[in-house]
């Protein structure tokens, strides 16, 4: 269950179970999507699809943006702004936090979140 299509099919048949509109047909239609080609997603048969799309879906999947684009191979284009506006640092940050544990990132967040600058 470690690839895009797999992770995507494995929670959208969970979410089934309860309620039966999360169908391949029924949740392709609702994020704007064939349900061929939602299939072929879930099956590997093709790559992940857009930003936008991979947002629709984790919207109607209950999914976290950011985490569901990872998967994808994707970041956020709004992270890749920042990103572009400041690579050295951003770099420096990313490469520094490598190794940290969980507990160390969420710190590392609420300070900047939380911060007086």
């Amino acid at each position: 269950m470690n690839s895009f299509g797999s992770y995507l099919r494995h929670r959208r048949e969970a979410l089934r179970v309860k309620d039966r509109s999360y169908s391949v047909r029924q949740v392709a239609k609702r994020v704007g999507l064939e349900p061929a080609y939602l299939s072929k997603i879930e099956r590997d048969e093709v790559a992940p699809p857009s930003e936008e799309a991979i947002g629709r879906l984790a919207e109607a999947l209950g999914e976290d943006r950011d985490a569901l684009l990872a998967l994808g191979g994707k970041v956020s284009s709004d992270l890749l702004e920042l990103i572009r506006r400041h690579p050295v640092a951003f770099a420096e940050l990313i490469r520094g936090l490598r190794d940290a544990p969980p507990a160390a990132l969420l710190r590392v967040v609420r300070e900047v979140r939380d911060g007086d600058w």
